[in-house]
């Protein structure tokens, strides 16, 4: 790839579509993907690549790069404290029959937390009207957001902030711990498909010991995604002398999951250049 020729160009891989929390279709994504002219996008949706050949599909012509990935919800434990840790898995085989089968298998626990949460809910005294989200998406994998948004459709709450502080995180009413596998299992899974696989928003992991993350690094971990639209100017800096630290490659992306009520999609808003994509491809190679 000619690096001139991309030296304006910008790139967001980290994007969410309806085939796991995202409210765009694959479709829909590389359209405002195309619209706002970034030249690369990663599909990566929740413990699913479903959506990818359709994004792949919808990208021909347009000049849109897809790049194909997926979010593994893993765990580690820190303190005694059980803590959820993303990791992105970039060009991977998608395909594979052993993802597959790790994948129908985090898409049945995810149902089955779905009914869960449900009946938590009508225990608090909220009974969604509408919920044809749990069936709807019956191929894909649900996740809180989807009750979050249901929340504020029937007006239980007022924003997607106050379903999660009031509701479904940690410690809330309608909190349900979701079936994970640990860190060293998805990257491993990732690698052995032949993907490189990266610390998603580190921001959140809420990981303080160095050791710890050194231990991901010796497991594979091949990078950390440096930039994120909830990441500030000092996070960025946090995390990007970590990964000169550990040798890492560095990404980014929006984390984006579409509009919401009069929210416009963050897709692009944060402005990572496509030679982060190039180095990824490198790291890939290796």
């Amino acid at each position: 790839m000619d690096s001139d020729k991309h030296s304006n160009s910008y790139i967001d891989l980290h994007i969410h579509t309806n085939y796991s929390d995202g409210v765009f279709s694959p479709k829909e994504v590389v359209e405002y993907a195309s619209k706002i002219k970034l030249f690369a996008i990663g599909i990566t949706d929740h413990d699913s690549v479903d959506g990818i050949d359709e994004a792949i599909e919808a990208a021909l012509g347009t000049g849109v790069e897809i790049v194909p990935g997926i979010e593994l919800s893993a765990e580690v434990t820190l303190d005694s404290q059980k803590s959820e840790v993303h990791i992105l898995g970039y060009f991977l085989d998608y395909k594979s029959k052993k993802l597959q089968k790790a994948l129908d298998i985090l898409k049945k626990a995810r149902q089955n937390r779905a009914i869960e949460i449900l009946e938590t809910l009508k225990k608090n005294k909220i009974e969604l009207k509408n919920i044809d989200f749990l069936y709807s998406v019956e191929n894909k994998a649900l996740g809180r957001l989807h009750f979050a948004r249901a929340l504020v459709k029937e007006k239980f709450v007022g924003s997607i902030q106050e379903a999660f502080r009031k509701y479904l995180s940690n410690g809330c009413p309608a909190y349900v711990p979701k079936y994970s596998i640990s860190v060293r299992e998805a990257i491993e899974l990732i690698l052995s498909i032949g993907g490189a696989p990266i610390m998603a928003h580190p921001y959140y992991a809420h990981y303080s010991d160095k050791n710890v993350f050194k231990t991901f690094v010796q497991d594979g971990l091949a990078g950390i995604e440096a930039w994120h639209i909830k990441h500030s100017e000092c996070s960025v800096k946090k995390f990007l002398d970590l990964a000169k630290e550990f040798n890492l490659v560095v990404t980014g992306g929006s984390d984006c999951h579409g509009p919401f009520n009069e929210e416009y999609p963050v897709m692009g808003k944060i402005k990572v250049p496509y030679s982060v994509l190039e180095k990824l491809k490198d790291v890939k190679k290796r």
